[in-house]
């Protein structure tokens, strides 16, 4: 799931530190006696543990849980999927956003004090920038900070033309085609941003791909997240759906596109981007196809005779697939998420509201009714109130408006049509003064 790999990754740089406590955590055997006191006495009374602090939600900032590992993530999707529903975002929200920029252009999870500048300590990361300025195109006027994280980005590209989600790591293609993603959105082509080695983004996503043969089993097309020790991609169905968006030129939020045959795995030695793609839509639809959703991969040590289901995946997948001229393959999908996303979405906060409404922008679906659920609604109630709310544009949201709203409607329209007609009128009768001798 997409909401849980950011997490995962951000955590990753205090795994010494969790190490660390373990073994005063897990420590057994006898408590110690107190100095003095008899060794048959009874041990003192452990201390409660005390009570964590509360979670302080800066002004600005959507959803309630605690921002450290996502703030600017959960914060861009929000804004994209405001705008994908025809909202504006509050200027508060905007602000937010802007203020944990850096002054080099990186946007790290989150920055407590914005006023406080940046350092070396401050943990900025590839996958938080981009999906900013994914976000800050949305609004127009931010041409400053986006023109700033884009050259940050540029600073931190890897050898092999890739991105990862902490600079100095190898690359991997969800940050690689986040990124491809935020230059797209900035009118920049991806496959001009090359390293010094040569490389663009477009070589290190083509190489985590699997190819298309026999050999390659159940992940033929697919791509990998990154390389395990020994070299080997295996399939990874976050990274997939990252990278079929990237590699047909789209970003996240991406409109209806008209729906053609179901995609093929070719194979290739040397494929191109958008081929590279193709494959892995071929391989979302073969993973969609008996359930109607992905799965989460087994934990560790869990049982893996029933897998569940993995919705924000499944939600990324029919975004991918609708946005690279497959929607067909993703029908089942979207009706899945429509009946099983509700407790997911409210679970898991503002993000999770926008990946569901971005694949229903994309499916040109509506969104204020999906399911059932206005998410939109819920998304808007996660934070500052936006704005301005547009009236739906979608055939479905204006079959849903009461009657009231309709009557109006009609009213307008016979307006409109009068003044159509007064001024039809109107050129006709010019016309003939003009012609007359």
């Amino acid at each position: 799931m997409t909401i849980v790999r950011r997490c995962a990754a951000a955590l990753a740089a205090t795994t010494v530190l969790c190490v660390a406590l373990a073994p005063a955590a897990v420590a057994g055997g006898d408590v110690p006696a107190a100095p003095g006191a008899s060794p048959s006495a009874e041990p003192a009374p452990e201390p409660s543990p005390a009570e964590p602090a509360p979670v302080v939600i800066p002004p600005g900032l959507y959803g309630e849980k605690d921002p450290t590992y996502d703030g600017v993530w959960r914060q861009s999707l929000a804004m994209m999927g405001q705008f994908a529903a025809h909202v504006r975002p509050a200027n508060q929200a905007v602000a937010w956003l802007k203020g944990q920029q850096c002054a080099n252009g990186a946007f790290p999870a989150y920055r407590p004090e914005p006023s406080t500048p940046c350092d070396a300590k401050t943990m900025v990361d590839s996958n938080a920038t981009a999906a900013a300025v994914q976000a800050l195109s949305t609004l127009g006027g931010q041409r400053p900070a986006m023109d700033r994280a884009i050259a940050w980005l540029r600073s931190v590209q890897n050898k092999d033309g890739g991105w990862s989600y902490a600079p100095g790591t190898p690359s991997d293609a969800n940050s690689t085609s986040l990124v491809i993603g935020a230059l797209t959105t900035a009118g920049v082509r991806p496959s001009a941003v090359r390293s010094p080695e040569g490389k663009n983004a477009y070589d290190a996503l083509v190489g985590l791909s699997i190819p298309c043969t026999t050999a390659s089993g159940a992940d033929a097309g697919a791509f990998a997240y990154q390389p395990d020790p020994s070299g080997k991609l295996s399939a990874n169905d976050d990274a997939t759906a990252a990278a079929v968006l990237a590699g047909v030129g789209k970003r996240l939020v991406s409109g209806p596109v008209k729906a053609g045959p179901a995609p093929d795995c070719v194979s290739s030695a040397d494929p191109s981007p958008e081929r590279a793609a193709r494959n892995g839509a071929a391989y979302l639809t073969s993973a969609l196809a008996a359930t109607g959703h992905l799965d989460l991969p087994p934990m560790p040590g869990a049982d893996d005779s029933a897998p569940q289901p993995d919705i924000g995946n499944t939600a990324e997948a029919v975004l991918a697939l609708t946005a690279a001229g497959y929607g067909d393959q993703a029908n089942r999908a979207l009706e899945w998420l429509k009946q099983n996303s509700g407790a997911w979405a409210q679970e898991n906060g503002p993000a999770a509201y926008a990946q569901l409404i971005l694949a229903a922008h994309a499916t040109d679906t509506d969104p204020r009714n999906f399911g059932g659920i206005d998410l939109v609604e819920r998304l808007n109630a996660t934070g500052p109130a936006p704005k301005t709310i547009a009236v739906p544009a979608s055939p479905a949201a204006a079959a849903s408006t009461s009657v009231d709203d309709g009557g109006r409607a009609v009213l307008w329209l016979i307006v409109m049509g009068l003044v159509v007609a007064g001024y039809i009128g109107f050129r006709i009768s010019i016309r003939r003064k003009t012609a007359r001798p």
